[in-house]
């Protein structure tokens, strides 16, 4: 089974971050009222549409202003170029009204929060989707602890701890997209969105689920975990990754090996954390996921092991990371609980 470079991956997103500290933001991201709809265009194609704070700043009070406005009936997102919808950056989506991600290309890091939670996300045949933290020292963000625990049986929980891939229709099967349309038709249906005439939630719906049954792309294809799902629901279903890596061991099988020999190149905080983080998120509510989540995101700047994968896959491009601790057993449940510790009045506020 193919495998998607890990630090690869996080080479490309984390050279994105740090170029959009210098990059002129002017048309960075366009913000444009087009017939019933308000149209967000994540316009960085040369950096896969990363997103930079001034982006972000952007783009947050404007869906404000849209979810304000009586003749704006829905939001659709996009990103520019054709190679990706977002690879990277950090937002939250809090608009009420009707939300379309069109999730063609490479969706990771920010490209996974501006799409996840909102209503309606559309795949295509080019659509990647993963997260890949743990291999950078880090853990999945923008409410990955909210719908990565709510993927069918412990498909997020492989999903967030190994950093797999999803290509195309699998993004869908996954439950990652709502709907899936050929990318060739991804300009007619945002043209016929724009053209509905104050439309409901249903007259949306109606449109996607039109396209959606008319592709044809990969649609007798299986979803290509179909044949792991079991060995992933038990392997992955015990609260310790001690524990998950010996369900892994006496597995024994390829793909279960392939999935330890993965796991053991992640940081073993990371690995941690993250567990933790998908187990108390299945539970929670957006906003405590986010709240829990900006409280690892503080911690890991102030550890080792985030700084160490930058420099890592970043910096000297030695692709091996020095973990501290280096082994699971070194770090213990006194070290994961810091990570969770309330920051008092510096915790985010809604």
């Amino acid at each position: 089974m193919e495998r998607f470079n890990a630090f690869k991956r996080t080479n490309i997103i984390l050279q994105h971050l740090r170029m959009s500290k210098h990059t002129d933001v002017a048309g960075d991201v366009l913000l444009e009222r087009k017939g019933c709809a308000g149209v967000i265009t994540l316009n960085r194609p040369k950096f896969l549409n990363a997103l930079s704070l001034n982006m972000i700043r952007q783009i947050y009070p404007q869906l404000k202003r849209w979810e304000q406005d009586p003749e704006t009936f829905l939001i659709i997102i996009k990103g520019a170029g054709g190679k990706a919808f977002c690879a990277g950056g950090d937002v939250r989506d809090s608009c009420q009204k009707p939300y379309v991600a069109l999730i063609h290309g490479i969706t990771m890091g920010g490209g996974v929060g501006l799409s996840v939670h909102g209503q309606f996300r559309v795949a295509s045949e080019k659509s990647l989707f993963a997260m890949p933290e743990t291999a950078i020292g880090l853990f999945p963000d923008v409410g990955g602890g909210y719908f990565l625990p709510r993927l069918q049986g412990k498909l997020g929980y492989f999903l967030g701890l190994t950093g797999f891939r999803l290509k195309g229709r699998d993004v869908y099967r996954a439950g990652i997209a709502t709907h899936f349309v050929d990318s060739e038709k991804f300009s007619m249906l945002e043209e016929d969105l724009l053209a509905l005439k104050s439309p409901s939630e249903e007259n949306i719906m109606d449109v996607l689920e039109t396209y959606h049954a008319e592709s044809k792309i990969d649609k007798d294809k299986s979803f290509i975990l179909e044949e792991h799902m079991d060995k992933i629901n038990s392997c992955f279903s015990a609260n310790t990754m001690e524990q998950i890596i010996e369900n892994l061991r006496q597995d024994g099988s390829s793909f279960a090996l392939e999935q330890l020999k993965v796991i053991s190149k992640m940081s073993p905080t990371s690995l941690k954390i993250t567990l933790r983080q998908l187990i108390e998120g299945s539970s929670k509510t957006l906003q405590e996921v986010l709240t829990m989540e900006y409280r690892l995101s503080q911690a890991c700047m102030e550890g080792h092991d985030f700084h160490e994968g930058v420099r890592a896959v970043l910096i000297d491009k030695d692709q091996s990371p020095k973990w501290k601790p280096a082994s699971l057993k070194e770090v213990t449940d006194e070290d994961v609980n810091n990570y969770f510790k309330s920051l008092g009045s510096s915790d985010l506020k809604f």
